[in-house]
């Protein structure tokens, strides 16, 4: 049984949590860096590479986005055809008959290979059709503005990284995605030192997000492309760490004023793809109950007081942390373009919804019920 003592000390910590990360929040965009969108032309031969599952609705906007950037000469496209059954390929055949640059390889026709899932195998093969020295990995629905590749490669150079990771302005439409997508920006923003995180080469200082990855071509064979993460269902994460694993630098970047996506349409599009990832998110059960333990004791424990409390001190307390959350919280929409208000005011409800999704995601993995795109999401021994 909880004493009130307890519970009082508890939303105290928890408020106190949440006052502390909100000033690191403040202290760490400081520090963010925002690529140049006025940096000077690419002298490198950059690869667009492209992997499409069923990805009819948004590839042709993402194939022009790429075929509109200025300030790279020596620019090439190869999309892989990752086993559509919708028009995929003919779209980027129709693409690459009006413009030289772009180039359709077809694949996904064939079981996967053991070890394999199938994001990690589409990229790898992909990368083993680039020339570039740069390599840009691009997902489908992403929309890049017209300096974002000059931009994006001109850090990679000038700050001599072997990975870039722009995070492009998330955007949303339903009521739960704008509960649950900021949460991703959010989290690394405002609880990852990235200050240290771009001199380091400590691998479990990494975020990344594969809808916009920036990689020296030698850097990436060196580490053996994605075939070192090809069972990773986080497979950006796990890439960047292994680039950090081999001694090399990377650096998770702005890029919401390179690109934008919109990562899920519509609230069952948003519990099936946070479900296909988050059980493997925090290192296993325990991680997965530490982390989210930890957060809703920082952010909903404390607005729950500030209303539900019998004692006015532990009130007073619950408010203290529910605003150091929500200031937190618009601090990084205000940085990246994202909603600020009345977005932000939801913050505790932002991190319960992301709890019940890790649930939800645990429940499918341990049931074999997790799959993405006509595939099953499973860990799996390579051969």
């Amino acid at each position: 049984m909880v004493t009130a003592g307890a519970g009082r000390a508890a939303v105290r910590l928890g408020a106190l949590s949440a006052c502390a990360l909100a000033a690191h929040t403040a202290v760490n965009l400081a520090y963010l860096r925002s690529p140049d969108p006025d940096a000077p032309p690419v002298t490198d031969d950059v690869t667009v590479l492209i992997p499409a599952r069923d990805e009819a609705a948004h590839i042709e906007a993402t194939v022009r986005s790429v075929l509109a950037q200025t300030g790279v000469p020596r620019l090439s496209i190869v999309v892989l055809d990752d086993g559509s059954t919708d028009d995929t390929a003919s779209i980027v055949e129709a693409l690459a008959a009006a413009d030289d640059r772009v180039r359709l390889v077809r694949g996904g026709d064939s079981p996967l290979p053991a070890g394999w899932l199938g994001k990690p195998w589409a990229c790898q093969r992909l990368g083993l059709e680039a020339t570039g020295s740069v390599l840009v990995f691009v997902d489908a629905d992403v929309v890049l503005h017209p300096p974002a590749l000059r931009a994006a490669v001109g850090t990679l150079r000038e700050r001599r990284l072997s990975l870039v990771s722009p995070y492009p302005r998330q955007l949303s439409g339903s009521a739960l995605e704008r509960l649950v997508q900021p949460i991703v920006t959010w989290s690394w923003a405002a609880t990852m030192p990235l200050r240290w995180a771009e001199n380091s080469t400590r691998p479990s200082l990494s975020a990344a997000n594969g809808q916009f990855l920036v990689i020296d071509a030698g850097a990436y064979r060196a580490v053996d492309g994605h075939a070192a993460v090809r069972a990773e269902v986080i497979e950006d994460v796990a890439l960047m760490r292994a680039i950090k694993a081999s001694g090399r630098r990377a650096a998770t970047v702005d890029g919401s004023r390179l690109a934008q996506c919109r990562m899920y349409e519509g609230a069952a599009a948003v519990v099936d793809g946070y479900a296909k990832s988050l059980w493997s998110a925090f290192g296993g059960p325990a991680g997965s109950v530490a982390v989210n333990g930890l957060l809703l004791a920082t952010y909903v424990l404390p607005a729950v007081a500030a209303v539900a409390a019998r004692d006015a001190r532990t009130r007073r307390w619950g408010r203290v942390g529910y605003v150091a959350g929500v200031t937190s919280r618009a601090l990084v929409a205000r940085r990246t373009g994202e909603r600020v208000l009345p977005d932000a005011l939801a913050q505790p409800a932002s991190i319960a919804a992301f709890a019940v999704l890790n649930a939800i995601s645990w429940r499918r993995h341990l049931s074999r019920r997790n799959t993405w795109k006509g595939r099953p999401v499973t860990m799996q021994e390579a051969a």
